[in-house]
């Protein structure tokens, strides 16, 4: 039997053939010498995602799962860790923008922190165009003042937890925005790290600006509702 890996990094794709391939290498560059898998979780890709995927795999400890249709990045999350065999848990974004070469800290202060906390990188520097910084500021100050999630940046991609905390925390779309507030929720410490952020080289985001401004504040409220209805009780053996 394959002995587990340390860290399986959990890779949302979704027509991003032109960046995934390099994004790989970086992987395996930046975690030389730590017992790692890749998983890509290919969100129904209509480009040549999937057979960018098959190449790399011939080369890389990486796994590939592909969802037949669409059904978002917070369902490929899902479906990822679920699949996962680390007992930590690297997320990062399959447009290149988040660096891989920031997971090694993440992992270290989640070595130093304990097995019930979160680490969520902090893009102190975004690589983004005006108009998406305006709505990712606006929906970071709504969030922050409802959640209370002890984060300043909730929706970047970069982030390492652990497999099992992951497993306890409510699976629902657009979940993944809202990891340090779930993981509050299930009483796990929330740590901030800050990471370097890229300018997307390739390709254009698939995800509208303000669309997913309306649909992060009424998901923000179902969020809000959850913690006012999380109970954590005490258990004590007689």
């Amino acid at each position: 039997m394959l002995e587990a890996p340390r860290v399986s990094v959990v890779i949302p794709v979704r027509n991003e053939a032109e960046n995934i391939g390099p994004l790989i290498g970086e992987i395996e560059a930046a975690l030389a010498g730590v017992a790692h898998e890749i998983l890509c979780v290919d969100d129904g890709s209509t480009d040549a995602t999937p057979a960018i995927l098959a190449e790399a795999a011939r080369a890389a400890p990486l796994r590939v799962l592909r969802h037949r249709q669409g059904c978002g990045q917070s369902a490929a999350v899902i479906t990822g860790v679920k699949a996962a065999r680390g007992e930590w848990i690297a997320t990062l974004d399959g447009d290149g923008q988040n660096d891989p070469a920031d997971i090694p800290a993440l992992l270290a202060v989640a070595a130093r922190e304990g097995p019930r906390v979160l680490v969520a990188g902090h893009r102190v520097t975004r690589r983004d165009g005006a108009v998406k910084r305006l709505t990712s500021r606006l929906a970071n100050r709504i969030r922050a003042r409802l959640l209370r999630d002890a984060t300043p940046d909730s929706g970047c991609g970069l982030k390492v937890f652990p497999r099992a905390l992951f497993l306890e925390m409510p699976h629902f779309d657009h979940m993944h925005r809202f990891l340090p507030a779930l993981a509050l929720r299930a009483g796990a410490r929330v740590v901030s790290v800050p990471v370097n952020h890229r300018p997307r080289r390739h390709g254009r985001s698939n995800y509208g600006t303000f669309d997913r401004l309306a649909v992060s504040v009424l998901d923000v409220l179902g969020v809000a509702w959850l913690q006012r209805r999380g109970r954590r009780p005490e258990v004590i053996e007689p």
